[in-house]
């Protein structure tokens, strides 16, 4: 089975409308964790969001987009989805062939336009054009349906796991020759079903999150999207290539429907799991782009998995401090910075740390440095206890 590696990214997030903006951003530890400025609800002045600094409407006039019912998930989806396979050189015959396959992931999906969608549903007219966009499969329908794909096209919702297990599942349609190439990622936007749902958990921090912070007070939900490109080696004659898709796990620790086990087995497990997927040792990996959400669960198991797994921790960070949380889109954004870590050679610092947890006593990346980096992890805990790592190598 041949070597898969990364030959396209894409992002829009709070802190980028691009690559490019997003990798400035993480240098400089720069936050994009604020009040919102575009969403309609009752949290948008007293809550801080990872929000995408850009309306509906001028997303519509940069993408072209003039159909009725398009969510801002998909039109986020779409922008990162555009600069992905022109970063890659993708042609419109290699994306419209049968050999290119569609991995992308949501939970919020048409979600966003719940309000809409249920006053359409109380009229008495022929049904709302919000109708085929509530669907979860939506934003991915909307992306083939512009680039007319007919390749294998598939909708993950595992919750924040969602876009890490699409890289997993693309990379697998590679290595069985399902596929030639595949893009993978995910798109969630802030959504009133979000917030509420989250707000009902009390896990929503009053101010921007504090990943492994000894006091810290919860996690803010953010938006965005991101794609990436993976293409067999074989197929990528001259192209760049940012890294290799080297390992990766899932697991299921089957604990609680919104909290991680105590003894951390399902971080701990999955970890375990890609570094044996990639073949190497714990002591090979050189940064770890931890979940770390910054709530009282999340940070404490995932903190106690690095100390089971790792005779000496290596240098981590929470990229979540800069972006706040974008639930399905979260893998993808921070597989593209892994990706970054190891073709830039270069480690992006965690925000907001003071103090570290008392039972583990770690203390994450603070500052922006140049460093010698072969193997990066990238972890991605879900609802339910779907617990995904994924690595990435140097190319």
């Amino acid at each position: 089975m041949g070597r898969i590696f990364i030959t396209g990214i894409g992002a829009i997030s709070a802190i980028g409308k691009t690559v490019a903006e997003n990798q400035a951003a993480l240098k400089r530890g720069i936050c994009g964790i604020n009040f919102s400025a575009n969403l309609q609800s009752k949290y948008a002045g007293t809550l801080p969001f990872g929000e995408v600094k850009i309306q509906n409407e001028e997303l519509r006039n940069i993408l072209h987009v003039n159909q009725t019912g398009v969510t801002r998930t998909s039109l986020l989806a779409y922008h990162a989805f555009a600069e992905a396979i022109n970063d890659a050189g993708l042609t419109d015959p290699e994306i419209s062939s049968d050999e290119t396959a569609l991995i992308g992931a949501t939970t919020v999906g048409g979600m966003c336009l719940t309000d809409e969608f249920y006053g359409d549903a109380r009229k008495t007219d022929n049904g709302s054009q919000y109708l085929r966009s509530y669907d979860c499969a939506s934003v991915n329908i909307f992306l083939q349906s512009q680039y007319s794909m007919k390749g294998i096209i598939n909708t993950i919702n595992t919750a924040c796991s969602s876009s890490a297990n699409a890289i997993m599942y693309g990379s697998r349609l590679l290595k069985s020759g399902l596929a030639k190439r595949v893009i993978v990622g995910g798109a969630d936007s802030l959504a009133k079903f979000t917030i509420n749902g989250f707000n009902a958990l009390h896990i929503l921090s009053p101010e921007p999150c504090t990943p492994f912070d000894e006091n810290r007070r919860g996690l803010n939900l953010g938006e965005g999207a991101a794609f990436l490109v993976l293409e067999k080696e074989e197929d990528i004659n001259n192209k760049k290539v940012y890294a290799e898709v080297s390992g990766y796990c899932n697991t299921n620790d089957a604990f609680h429907p919104s909290s991680l086990s105590d003894q951390a087995d399902g971080p701990f497990l999955a970890m375990q799991g890609a570094l044996q997927s990639a073949g190497i040792d714990a002591r090979d990996i050189d940064f770890i782009n931890a979940h770390g959400t910054g709530t009282e669960n999340n940070d404490e198991v995932e903190s106690k998995a690095f100390l089971r797994l790792f005779e000496k921790v290596p240098p981590f960070a929470s990229s979540k401090s800069n972006t706040g949380h974008t639930l399905a889109a979260a893998g993808a954004l921070e597989a593209i910075y892994a990706a970054l870590n190891l073709s830039e050679q270069e480690i992006y610092p965690g925000l907001n740390f003071k103090d570290p947890i008392t039972q583990t006593g770690l203390v994450p990346v603070q500052l922006y440095k140049k460093s010698t980096i072969k193997h990066v992890m990238s972890n991605s805990f879900g609802f339910g206890g779907n617990c995904t790592s994924l690595i990435f190598s140097q190319a």
